[in-house]
């Protein structure tokens, strides 16, 4: 494909770091696209005209190059260490999850730009419908090199994943967000690469880091960087697939069609999450699929049906009081499940439009929720329990309960949390208006919340 004549000086000097020639570069791309089973012509003037801009490498081509360079730095070179890809742009489906996950990282502690404003993408949230593990997966076990992992690394990012996803709660996404992606990038992703002691082992580290890059993701999403945060979640899945092709893949599935949700866009949410159900129902604990469950419903209420919306809600409230097995780290990350369970439940309602039924659960939601352990959830349930008062004509419950709100957001980086002040900020005037008792102070300290 002709391009512009500009040099890519990214690729260039990759090369130059290795040492090898255009024409042994060439020949380790043609092997390497034959174990993929791709029979290629690449030669040394190819890898001229890649080096001097004046074409790029073609279909799969490229990603070859990337592998034949990390063999010959024994590093992980990405695709947009030499140019020719930007971690903001659609992740392919085909494409090393622990490649993807490594840019990525990357990108976000390099600050690039075209990451933090990266767009979320409808067709996106249906990545994991017309995924191909099977191909992925051979790929991966063919790229593994000598140096061997054991129990202790993979504890270790379980440890990490932890700490900030604990600290995340109490002072938002934007708390540590570099620090995690930096680890992901430098640390838990190379580590895929490795081989380990046994098949289980090896399954518990891509589950490790499919959990670390979901935090990833979440962080982004906390931060309103909803490109980014779909990306993580796609890598996410890819690696959980490696994992667990049942309940760790289908929890991703979860998080993808989650994301859509918040964001008013349900196109490939009920198909998600039922390609999600189908996964996942009897192979995860009860809370697992009370959690599947309850974002069924969501999605169902999103497309005004109300009838499946209902059996969902029903489906989720019956799983949850099934005792039968632990509940994974995966899916414990959210927290309790009975408090997401009624959190989702509200959310539901609210798009059904039962304001009475939504406050009940966002009141029962206040009381399965530690207020300490998980602030910004009581922060933002106090917000939403605001809404649906105000909706019920309940104007001082109303401003009770944003005042709590706001008590809680005090010093927390989320534009979350941003949102939910800004959103009460109309009805707020029409109470100042109305001299409300507290309405004008609250008015005041949404004004110097976000300005």
């Amino acid at each position: 494909m002709a391009v512009p004549n500009q040099p890519n000086s990214r690729l260039g000097e990759v090369i130059t770091a290795t040492g090898c020639t255009y024409e042994a570069l060439a020949q380790d791309v043609r092997r390497i696209a034959a174990e993929n089973g791709e029979t290629i012509q690449t030669n040394k003037s190819a890898v001229s005209h890649w080096v001097h801009g004046t074409r790029r490498p073609s279909g799969r081509t490229g990603r070859y190059l990337a592998e034949a360079l990390s063999r010959r730095s024994k590093r992980v070179v990405t695709l947009a260490e030499i140019g020719l890809r930007d971690a903001g742009d659609s992740l392919d489906a085909d494409a090393d999850p622990v490649v993807t996950a490594t840019d990525l990282g990357r990108a976000d502690v390099e600050r690039r730009q075209f990451l933090a404003v990266a767009a979320f993408t409808t067709a996106g949230v249906a990545m994991p419908l017309g995924y191909d593990h099977d191909a992925v997966s051979r790929m991966l076990r063919a790229r593994t090199c000598t140096t061997m992992v054991g129990l202790e690394d993979v504890g270790v990012v379980r440890d990490i994943t932890a700490a900030f996803a604990a600290a995340d709660e109490r002072l938002g996404g934007g708390h540590g967000l570099t620090t995690v992606t930096a680890y992901l990038a430098d640390t838990a992703a190379p580590m895929l690469r490795a081989r380990y002691p046994s098949e289980a082992l090896r399954r518990a580290a891509f589950g490790a880091v499919a959990e670390l890059a979901y935090l990833a993701g979440w962080k982004h999403h906390d931060l309103g960087q909803e490109g980014a945060a779909q990306r993580y979640y796609q890598v996410g899945y890819q690696l959980a697939c490696e994992a667990d092709p049942h309940g760790h893949a289908a929890w991703m599935m979860r998080a993808l069609a989650h994301q859509a949700l918040s964001l008013k866009q349900p196109h490939h949410c009920v198909d998600l999450v039922e390609g999600a159900l189908g996964r996942g129902v009897g192979r995860v604990d009860g809370r697992t699929e009370a959690l599947l469950h309850i974002t069924h419903a969501r999605a169902y209420a999103a497309v005004g049906d109300k009838a499946a919306a209902a059996r969902a809600l029903l489906a989720a409230e019956d799983a949850l009081l099934r005792d039968d097995a632990p509940q994974p780290s995966f899916s414990l990350v959210t927290g309790p499940a009975a408090g997401t369970v009624a959190s989702h439940t509200a959310r539901t309602l609210t798009d059904l439009g039962d304001h009475l039924g939504t406050e009940r659960q966002h009141r029962a939601a206040l009381t399965r929720w530690d207020p300490e352990k998980y602030r910004r959830v009581h922060a933002l349930t106090h917000a939403d329990l605001g809404d649906s008062l105000a909706a019920q004509a309940r104007a001082d419950e109303a401003v009770a309960a944003w005042t709590r709100a706001m008590d809680l957001i005090d010093g927390m980086a989320s534009d979350r949390t941003r949102k939910a002040v800004s959103s009460i900020r109309a009805t707020l005037a029409v109470y100042q208006r109305r001299k409300v008792p507290g309405a004008a102070e609250l008015a005041r300290r949404t004004r110097d919340a976000l300005f």
